[in-house]
């Protein structure tokens, strides 16, 4: 271990730019963390202390000319690498040589990614390396505006900290978004008008030797494009925007989500916007995505034509959410001139790109979309199965949330061979200390391994809990207070407390149930008050409750230390679905909103023999008969039927099979549509679905060939719209009926001249330009003889 605590930094004579920016990175991180200052000179000294000789290259020829012999053991880096040499000896020397500017930033944000530090103390192991991405474009996207979870409560100097943060990771590029999106105009959070932001953001990046994109989505339909006055506003908006900016370097316009002109119109009018953009930054050019809510064959067709019209002011294809066209497929469509760019949803949890895979149905409902999430295994996987397609990635981010997940794409895109725990070790020694280096980062991995497979028997969740406790023990103030050390903990304890309540709410329901058994000895009106005590025990008689107080304290700590917004009421965060899980803490957990709903009914019949088979009902309410087959879809455990031609590994964006989709909107519909729809059981909250043309396909075998059957189907719409059912390839049980936004409970029969064989097989397709088919439940039930 080699002590550098009176180490001079040596830098080339008269260097400016981003390259003195990188040295003075470096000078103001080491204080920041240790106190002390490190004397900067331009000359080799003839001292005994360590000296850190730091520059491009080009620059440090003179500088380090006694070490060339040294150097040149190192394989000379390629664009925007370094090398970094630490010798130990009797005059220690490290040596950061980038090969350009950049090269120099990466090479200073490595070294500090090792460096073993405390208050009056710099230490670090001897270690050698050159090092060049592999991936061209390397950033992330901050979105200043009142949608995301803690963006817009940051200050100009909370942006560039980020900014300089994600760049010591390899990051090269930021995307930021204009005033206008599909947004509010502004937050009560926010501290600096966002215009003027979008302005001081182009200037740090800049001052940083970065790239600056923007997304800059369409704000107007079709119809409005033909009115002169809508394209006067719009164009005289981009005029502004793009004269007032210090630098972009790309312009990327969604071609949906949001966004709604037909795929021609994109173009004609993108072309427009280059017009624009290259008055004021002449070598930026227009990236565009074949991204839109309801692809129809046309839509498509028409985009891929005009790409292969191969216009000069395309820069390139970006791949986004909400893109039917597999990323493989992409690459060979699109023009090889055109480079494709990653656009991944590092941010969200379900209804995004990439859900997280058999998510348990108590973390989707409480943590919710966007949610505290570090993925490190996946975002790896993902990463490095797409990544050959493309020329690296700029994420799609809405906050904090997600925080972990963007060092790891940062490290993937300049290193795909890197391990995660390497990622997650030098993000806790630089960003929360050295002294947990290795309990902190597979604590992180700990916490990814919470959300697999199925809560109620995942006992590593207790496990994971016990680890953050015990670092939370002996941890300083300064730790304790450190943002990214309380999102981790909060989650331990948050997925604790879920998992306590699971099996205590449960185990009451089921008590509940039994109890509901014995209406006809207890009397329906005895039994239903009975079972409903028994499931207001959560309520009255909590578990684990000095968990959620624990989750409380840490939700404050965190908005005041990054604006991060967990709860509306509490923090001023936008939506209930917009970061703000610590609403949804104390949600039931079992179907008590259901069964309350079904006992308010029954005690409003008069008759008890009319209330008993309301309670039979419920009891029975999932039971087929004797013969027949229930499947809970939205449960991987029920998919055994269920026909898969690809899994997660190869298809994380499920494009080509099918997925769990969990609508948790549902528990928060008024009261009045809540009783409309019979009230809301848990199995209508998570469902099966497949995207676009894929077909949802369930086979049943050794069915009674003798037998009638009824078919019975939940279908959801909070994907689907127009879908079609076809029993054994030619018959057609329904045509496209339309299932956007509703929740329909239908009944078909099915004939036994269908299953003559005794097999029936089930295959709902979408219409075209549907965003696909979804199912919650479905029942056969055969038909007595």
């Amino acid at each position: 271990m080699l002590d550098i605590s009176n180490a001079t930094v040596v830098t080339p004579k008269g260097i400016s730019g981003p390259e003195l920016k990188a040295i003075t990175v470096l000078i103001e991180e080491i204080k920041k963390r240790t106190g002390i200052e490190l004397p900067v000179v331009e000359e080799l000294l003839g001292s005994s202390n360590p000296m850190i000789i730091v520059g491009a290259e080009e620059s440090l020829k003179e500088l380090i000319k006694p070490y060339t012999s040294l150097l040149s053991t190192l394989e000379k880096p390629g664009r925007e690498g370094y090398r970094i040499l630490v010798k130990e000896d009797r005059l220690p020397v490290i040596l950061i040589a980038g090969a350009d500017s950049r090269g120099v930033l990466y090479g200073i944000g490595k070294f500090l990614r090792k460096l073993i530090w405390d208050r009056g103390s710099i230490k670090i192991e001897p270690f050698s390396i050159s090092s060049t991405p592999k991936y061209s474009i390397r950033g992330h996207q901050l979105g200043y505006r009142p949608k995301t979870n803690a963006y817009d409560a940051w200050s100009i100097e909370q942006f560039e900290q980020y900014i300089r943060e994600l760049a010591l990771f390899g990051a090269n590029s930021i995307e930021i978004l204009p005033p206008r999106t599909d947004d509010a105009p502004t937050s009560p959070h926010m501290k600096v008008d966002p215009l003027e932001m979008m302005i001081k953001l182009s200037e740090i990046i800049d001052s940083y030797g970065l790239d600056v994109w923007i997304w800059y989505p369409n704000m107007f339909s079709e119809e409005e494009y033909r009115e002169g006055s809508c394209l006067k506003r719009e164009i005289e908006e981009r005029e502004e925007i793009f004269s007032k900016l210090k630098r972009i370097d790309a312009v990327f316009i969604p071609g949906g989500d949001p966004g709604s002109l037909d795929a021609n119109t994109l173009f004609e009018w993108s072309e427009k916007v280059y017009q624009i953009l290259n008055k004021y930054h002449p070598n930026a050019k227009i990236w565009l995505s074949p991204q839109c809510f309801r692809p129809t064959r046309k839509w498509l067709d028409d985009f891929y034509s005009n790409v292969r019209r191969e216009p000069e002011w395309l820069g390139g294809i970006v791949f986004g959410p909400w893109i039917k066209t597999p990323l493989p497929e992409l690459r060979r469509i699109i023009p090889e001139k055109y480079p494709i760019r990653h656009y991944p949803d590092i941010t969200h949890s379900l209804h995004c790109q990439y859900p997280v895979k058999d998510w348990d149905l108590a973390f989707a409902i409480t943590l919710g979309r966007e949610c505290i999430n570090p993925r490190p295994r996946a975002e790896k996987h993902i990463h490095n199965l797409f990544a050959p397609y493309t020329v690296g990635s700029i994420s799609y981010s809405e906050g904090i949330n997600d925080d972990v997940n963007k060092f790891v794409w940062s490290d993937q895109d300049w290193d795909p061979e890197t391990p995660v725990i390497e990622t997650l070790r030098d993000y806790t020694r630089l960003f929360i200390s050295p002294r947990f280096t290795e309990e902190i980062a597979q604590g992180i991995m700990a916490l990814e391994e919470n959300w697999e497979g199925p809560l109620l028997v995942n006992d590593r969740v207790d496990i994971t809990l016990r680890q953050w406790q015990e670092i939370e023990k002996s941890a300083s103030k300064d730790v304790l207070n450190n943002y990214r050390f309380q999102m981790n903990l909060l989650r331990a304890y948050y997925d604790a407390y879920i998992r306590r309540r699971l099996i205590y709410e449960t185990e009451l329901e089921r008590s509940a149930l039994e109890i509901l058994k014995k209406a006809r000895d207890l009397g329906s009106l005895k039994a239903i008050g009975l079972a409903e005590e028994t499931l207001e025990r959560a309520k009255k008689n909590p578990v684990a409750h000095e968990y959620k107080d624990k989750c409380w304290r840490l939700a404050d700590e965190l908005f005041k230390n990054i604006g991060s917004q967990l709860s509306v009421e509490k923090y001023n965060a936008i939506a209930w679905d917009r970061g703000a899980f610590m609403d949804d803490i104390d949600i039931p957990l079992n179907n008590y909103r259901y069964l309350k709903l079904q006992f308010d009914r029954i005690r409003k019949m008069e008759k008890e023999e009319e209330r008993l088979e309301a309670i039979d009902s419920i009891i029975n309410r999932t039971n087929p008969g004797a013969g027949g087959f229930y499947d809970n879809l939205g449960n991987p455990g029920s998919w055994k039927r269920v026909v898969r031609s690809k899994m997660w590994e190869e298809d994380p964006g499920y494009l080509g099979s099918p997925l769990t989709v969990f609508t948790p909107y549902l528990l928060h519909i008024n009261k009045e549509l809540e009783e409309q729809l019979g009230g809301i059981p848990l199995s209508w909250v998570n469902s099966i679905a497949t995207l676009y043309d894929t077909p949802l396909i369930i086979k049943y075998e050794d069915l009674d060939s003798c037998s009638d059957y009824k078919l019975k189907v939940t279908y959801i719409g909070s994907l689907g719209g127009r879908i079609k059912l076809i029993a054994n390839e030619n018959y057609v049980i329904h045509n496209f009926i339309d299932t956007r936004r509703k929740v329909l409970t239908e009944v078909f029969d099915i004939p036994k001249e269908v299953i003559s064989s005794g097999r029936l097989t089930l295959k709902w397709v979408a219409d075209d330009g549907e965003r696909g088919c979804e199912i919650a439940e479905i029942w056969l039930i055969r038909e007595g003889k």
